[in-house]
């Protein structure tokens, strides 16, 4: 009498063989295979939803900074709150993806992230808001970033799979440089008709489903074994690989060239709308959204790729188209032509440091990624700090067009030299 409800349940046996198969067949022959793996899409799914708030909150505040100070000297300062603690506290953050279960640590630091949104709401919605308020919430959340960015790059090759790395880095900079395009542009129409403290509460809200989607992943990024040894023991033996790996190691200077004076032109962007073309906080939103947009396309093209055959070479003609169009950008006076250098620089930077990060996460063993990846989170981000107060008090002293360019030139200067080491 059970007999054809057994049957049934052997037919969906084999209908679930068939379908998984069928699956990996697809996933073979498809441009983005890391959407096929399950953990990794809804990593990506809640990733995306988040950085558009993460973008509204950034444009609002940069704008907030800039409305109370009127100051460039300033939004360096900001820049350097935000990413200061990442110099200071990344290499622990390495020594914990190793250590830890990663999913479990993204969980809390996600959680922990909506505390500096709705501290910056509330502040501003009861006018309590001032520039070091403001600039004390940015040096909380850089502290919450500083952990979560390492745990967060090594964590990505557990859960889209070593062949697919290149691939998910790729889509990881599509999504952070699509929601750069939105969330700008969003934040920008937002300030205009309901306030700065509405982006502050939409981004602690992205939160929400970010947290939500990272409990739904199976791969919770197990810790190596070995990778018990004395926090600073681990921080020791993560430094000592890289400074044993010339090409690693080159590499990770010239990012750190681009962190120190080329990426900081972003903090100086309010300046730009406002005092180069006078375009205020629209203007704002289009510029920054077109840096965006030149980001997306260089994410779309490597990820459809799969892969860069000859990543060195790729790294080479995006690592000096990028200093040249910064320099381009701040030659012309042209508000259009801008926009479209913007795109231009965009591209070439997440190029480069989209293929980077993928050579370095595959050159190094399972055991050291978390803290490798430490070092490449600091040299990125917490050289950025020092780059945003030089940007930010020289463009005071000589004038914002002046700064850039020369930063721009010494990206140039510095990526020639460090090129000859690592090719």
């Amino acid at each position: 009498m059970r007999r054809p409800p057994q049957k049934s349940l052997r037919l969906s046996r084999r209908n679930r063989s068939k379908l998984n198969h069928a699956m990996q067949t697809m996933k073979q022959g498809q441009r983005f295979p890391a959407l096929y793996e399950r953990d990794y899409r809804l990593f990506f799914i809640g990733q995306t939803i988040s950085l558009v708030g993460t973008w509204m909150q950034q444009t609002a505040l940069g704008w907030l900074v800039y409305s109370i100070t009127k100051s460039s000297f300033y939004l360096g300062l900001l820049g350097v709150a935000t990413s200061l603690p990442v110099l200071f506290f990344s290499l622990f953050g390495g020594v914990f993806a190793d250590r830890f279960n990663k999913r479990n640590i993204l969980i809390t630091t996600q959680a922990l992230s909506i505390i500096p949104a709705l501290m910056l709401a509330f502040l501003t919605d009861f006018h309590a808001i001032g520039v070091w308020t403001i600039l004390i919430v940015a040096a909380l959340l850089g502290t919450v970033n500083s952990l979560d960015i390492p745990v967060r790059q090594s964590y990505m090759i557990e859960i889209a799979g070593r062949e697919n790395l290149l691939n998910a880095v790729a889509l990881n900079s599509t999504a952070f440089h699509g929601a750069r395009v939105f969330g700008p542009s969003i934040a920008g129409l937002i300030i205009g008709f309901h306030g700065m403290s509405a982006c502050f509460y939409l981004n602690a809200i992205s939160f929400v489903p970010v947290i939500y989607l990272l409990c739904r992943i199976s791969n919770r990024g197990k810790p190596r074994e070995g990778s018990h040894d004395g926090v600073f023991t681990g921080i020791k033996g993560g430094i000592k690989f890289i400074l044993g790996e010339r090409r690693i190691l080159f590499i990770i200077l010239t990012i750190s060239i681009f962190s120190l004076f080329g990426i900081p032109y972003a903090q100086l962007m309010p300046v730009f709308a406002d005092k180069v073309y006078g375009v205020g906080p629209i203007g704002l939103g289009y510029m920054m959204s077109c840096v965006g947009a030149g980001s997306v396309l260089a994410g779309i093209i490597i990820a459809f790729r799969r892969d860069i055959i000859n990543k060195l070479l790729f790294m080479s003609v995006t690592g000096f188209l990028f200093p040249v169009s910064l320099l381009a950008f701040t030659i012309i006076d042209n508000f259009y032509l801008a926009l479209v250098f913007l795109a231009v620089i965009g591209f070439n930077l997440v190029g480069f440091l989209a293929t980077a990060n993928s050579y370095i996460q595959l050159s190094v063993p399972d055991s050291f990624r978390g803290r490798v990846m430490s070092v490449f989170a600091m040299m990125f981000l917490g050289m950025a700090p020092f780059g945003a107060a030089l940007t930010g008090a020289t463009a005071e002293i000589i004038g914002i067009k002046t700064t850039i360019l020369s930063t721009a030139i010494v990206c140039l200067t510095g990526f020639t030299i460090f090129r000859e080491k690592w090719k």
